[in-house]
């Protein structure tokens, strides 16, 4: 374990801190965080401290150059005392990945890990209880030096925020196919978690939300013919009871929901079955009633049925069973798992170890 320094005022803020009695998701600032800086070539020792503004210097690259990665993960206490993680340590190899990609410094798995651990852990007594409500935990790395020069950052600065969270609650989702704009393309960065490939879906799905729909999905970059995922969150059809999902490019993010629901699939008896789709056919599935139903999935809202996919046009394709009942099962075989409500498979909850703990325990 690497040496931390606790600020003193880091207990005082959690316990002066006031959970509001409705959460939404992601919009509550936590009251501590955690960093770390690279420079000369390593990383320095973590700090714990009160939640503050990050202070930059106008010209530093990620604001102009957009040097970033991030990622989402929660720690989960619903009917423990103590709080647990699900399988950190695949959002770490992400976190890696996505930062040899955007020439960041990869960052030692036992830093990545104080910091998340610690955040939870002095946060334990402000993790709402309910089922499906978490304290959502965002790593994320942004380049700090101060120079407009167009080449990589040589200073770099990791950091742990948190917000209590509820799981974000849809209705079956109507959305768009996207058949003008890309997500990425093959060789960019749309396999890794950075901030640009969110910011490039904002235009398509605010354009959605107009049309009445909730999401856009985006066909591959090539030739707009095959699905790749939603802006936030990877893709499921079911195709003559067989699960199906589009096969990693390069330019789709590969999620911790999405391995852990295929792995699941399987252990349910679902045939499960990584391939090229073609919307089109999709199209035609779902109008002869193949596709029984489709959903999406991710951090944030776990598992999501999806109602119909939609065109520019007005063309509207409604699934057979907009309601999800395969979505449904496998959302709460997953949330089962990582509410310790059901045994998943070994490795995946997480307890936080003793040692990233206040010296006094933290009393609800």
């Amino acid at each position: 374990m690497t040496k931390c320094h606790i600020h003193p005022d880091t207990m005082a803020a959690v316990y002066g801190y006031e959970t509001p009695e409705k959460l939404g998701f992601g919009r509550l600032s936590g009251p501590i965080m955690f960093w770390a800086e690279y420079m000369d070539g390593l990383w320095g020792p973590g700090t714990l401290e009160p939640t503050r503004k990050i202070e930059l210097m106008p010209c530093a690259k990620v604001l102009h150059y957009g040097q970033e990665i991030f990622e989402g993960m929660k720690a989960y206490r619903v009917g423990q005392d103590k709080a647990s993680l699900f399988r950190p340590e695949r959002n770490w190899q992400r976190f890696n990945q996505s930062a040899r990609r955007m020439a960041m410094p990869e960052i030692p798995q036992d830093l990545f890990m104080e910091g998340v651990y610690r955040v939870a852990a002095y946060c334990e007594n402000i993790i709402p209880g309910g089922s499906g409500q978490s304290l959502y935990l965002r790593p994320f790395m942004i380049a700090t030096e101060p120079s407009l020069e167009v080449t990589g950052s040589d200073r770099f600065a990791y950091m742990v925020i948190a917000s209590p969270s509820e799981a974000i609650q849809l209705n079956p989702m109507s959305v768009l196919i996207e058949r003008e704009y890309t997500r990425a393309a093959l060789g960019g960065t749309g396999g890794v978690k950075t901030g640009g490939n969110y910011a490039a879906s904002f235009a398509s799905r605010t354009h959605a939300q107009s049309l009445g729909f909730d999401q856009s999905l985006w066909l591959d970059p090539n030739d707009r013919r095959n699905i790749e995922e939603l802006s936030v969150m990877n893709f499921f059809a079911v195709v003559d009871g067989q699960l199906l999902t589009p096969t990693p490019t390069g330019s789709l993010l590969e999620g911790v929901t999405r391995a852990s629901i295929i792995e699941l699939a399987g252990e349910m008896g679902l045939e499960v079955s990584q391939q090229a789709l073609d919307i089109d056919r999709l199209i035609e599935q779902i109008k002869d009633g193949r596709c029984s139903e489709a959903f999406c999935c991710g951090t944030a809202a776990i598992v999501n049925p999806i109602r119909e996919l939609g065109e520019h046009d007005g063309s509207r394709y409604t699934l057979a069973n907009p309601e999800g009942e395969i979505s449904v099962a496998l959302k709460q075989r997953l949330l089962d798992i990582q509410e310790r409500r059901a045994e998943g498979p070994a490795g995946w909850v997480h307890d936080i170890p003793a040692e990233f703990y206040p010296p006094q325990p933290v009393s609800d």
